[in-house]
């Protein structure tokens, strides 16, 4: 493949259904852009072409330049010496060809030097690097350093930082998580106090497992209010790396060997608060974290993309018992599951991005123009912040819950499809099985996400989701009928299983069939996704069909176990698994 936009038809597919002309208007400032960069498009067909034609390029790139360097980046691997750390070979190359083709900076602004692009195309753009190599999206992926400081830094901090960036100068690192502070963030310790002589934050503390630790810009989460023990002493701050803080060691890691993974000891390094003081978790981090998780949701999808690219070859080409394998019923039906699952997860990340272009609209509109606004439209505009910021909260953490699972099967029957050859080094799936694996893990585990969507599930917030397709399906349902006709009536299941979740007030009960219920949820969600997207694409009809014939009825499986209330593990586990506590 030469081209990993151009090429695939449901990246394609999805690019020309964008219906993004508000969001363009917003980021364009009404297309006033134009008058202060002239390379700005002027409307939006403008826009819409240019976006194109970026993405025609660094999938051109992607395909061409980054992906032939990926095994080799693999091999070397990031290296460490005399307490620096240095990228393979391959990844300086990778960075260097898209920093000479002016592709950094995705969705910063064009004064600092950036692409001013949407989410949603800065996403598709990520998908195709991590299709490429998993390992250079960690590094180049890792531009939502910047989108934070965009976001929360003072004018002076973003005029000193960003243009760096933008230009491909410097990297950065986001530096949470501690030895005793790994998901649970409230249980940071690294601490940060004002030097009254010096006028300045200095930070102390061991940060561990983190990503491009080698980086020239810092965004660190410290403990800023002395005496404190939860997230309201925690603040942001922002550190370029100097002699203030030493790499202690690299990781060796099972995959993504290409992305440096560090411990870091900061000794009185100088830093800047971001901010407001004790906002740094409830705030910062917490719209950092819901940009890392989206991105390693599109990294996860560019992995299974790939390996499902390289397993349908395989099978193209595999002779056996005189025929192709891509023949026998037991390879394409695997083959075709997974197609189905690369395009449900495509649907709900670009969804996901949609909904975080939309909030930034109206929320650049409520800080442009507030003053000029009616107290009226005001409010409602906020309220609307308010539930789209709702949705984010919701619909990221169930991106990256079913995109990394799904990414990890698909590795899996990639293998399973090469048969013993898809075992040996020799053959791309072997690393992309690798490289799938941690996603499920970093940026929040699996079981992490399903805590973090529950509560969205709970207050029914798919219910606006639901009727959204509902409406779009009126008149529309043809052969679809008896489908839609099902999906009405689980719609009521699902909320029946809801309220009786919410009835027992059993906070273990909640815990543990939280998963049963977002899978529910999900089912619910693509099923309609495909039944709409059909509308437009006859390969779309087939896997609406394909959906409802064979994941559907896992459902009312679901439905009756959340019903049944059975605690049998709850009550049992500690007997089950032999053991006391």
């Amino acid at each position: 493949m030469t081209n990993f936009f151009t090429e695939n038809s449901d990246r394609l597919f999805h690019f020309n259904s964008l219906d993004i002309k508000k969001i363009v208007e917003s980021l364009e400032d009404s297309f006033n852009e134009h008058k202060r960069f002239d390379y700005a498009p002027e409307n939006y067909e403008d826009a819409m072409d240019n976006y194109k034609r970026i993405l025609e390029l660094v999938g051109q790139i992607s395909a061409e330049c980054i992906a032939p360097l990926a095994k080799s980046v693999d091999e070397q691997g990031a290296s460490y010496k005399d307490g620096e750390v240095e990228y393979a070979e391959g990844t300086k190359q990778a960075f260097e060809t898209l920093r000479k083709a002016d592709l950094i900076g995705g969705t910063l602004p064009r004064k600092y030097g950036g692409l001013n692009l949407p989410n949603v195309i800065n996403n598709i753009i990520i998908e195709m690097v991590s299709e490429a190599d998993a390992s250079f999206m960690n590094i180049y992926g890792l531009q939502d350093i910047a989108v934070t400081i965009n976001k929360f830094a003072s004018e002076e901090q973003k005029a000193k930082i960003l243009p760096l960036f933008c230009k491909g100068e410097v990297t950065g690192s986001m530096d949470l998580t501690e030895p005793e502070a790994g998901s649970d963030l409230q249980a940071v310790q690294t601490k940060a106090t004002f030097d009254e002589k010096e006028n300045c934050w200095k930070l102390n503390g061991v940060k561990r497992f983190i990503t491009n630790g080698g980086a020239k810009v810092h965004l660190v989460l410290a403990r800023s209010e002395e005496g404190t023990q939860d997230a309201r002493g925690l603040s942001m701050f922002l550190y370029l790396k100097d002699g203030g803080m030493k790499i202690r060691r690299i990781e060796h890691k099972l995959g993504i060997h290409g992305s440096p993974t560090t411990e870091l000891d900061f000794n009185d390094a100088k830093c800047e608060l971001i901010g407001k003081r004790r906002f740094g978790l409830i705030k910062y981090v917490m719209h950092l974290m819901n940009g890392a998780r989206l991105g390693v949701a599109i990294q996860a999808l560019g992995i299974a993309q790939a390996a499902y690219n390289k397993a349908l070859k395989y099978a193209l080409e595999r002779k056996q018992f005189g025929k192709k394998i891509i023949e026998l019923p037991a390879v394409y039906d695997m083959l075709t599951n997974d197609r189905m699952d690369i395009e449900a997860t495509r649907s709900l990340i670009y969804h996901t991005g949609l909904i975080v272009d939309e909030l930034e609209s109206i929320e650049k509109a409520l800080e442009e123009t507030q003053e000029n606004l009616f107290r009226e439209k005001s409010a409602n505009q906020r309220e609307k912040a308010k539930k789209l910021n709702e949705k984010i909260e919701l619909f990221t953490p169930l991106s990256k819950y079913y995109s990394t699972e799904a990414a990890n099967r698909i590795c899996y029957n990639a293998i399973q499809i090469h048969g013993g050859t898809g075992y040996m080094q020799d053959f791309d799936v072997e690393r992309h099985y690798r490289d799938a694996r941690i996603t499920s893990i970093y940026e929040g585990t699996t079981q992490f996400q399903v805590v973090a969507a529950i509560g969205g599930i709970l207050t029914k917030q798919m219910d606006s989701e639901f009727e959204k397709f509902r409406k779009s399906a009126q008149g529309h349902e043809g052969e679809f009928k008896d489908v839609y006709n099902v999906l009405f009536r689980y719609e009521k299941m699902f909320n029946k299983a809801i309220d009786k979740v919410r009835e027992l007030k059993n906070k273990d009960f909640r815990d543990y069939i939280a998963r049963t219920l977002i899978d529910m949820a999900l089912l619910l969600y693509m099923a309609y996704s495909f039944l709409d997207e059909a509308k437009k694409n006859p390969k779309k009809a087939l896997f609406a069909r394909k959906f409802a014939m064979e994941r559907l009825p896992g459902f009312e499986s679901n439905y009756h176990k959340v019903m049944e209330v059975d605690e049998t593990t709850i009550r049992n586990y500690e007997q089950l698994l032999e053991i006391k506590i």
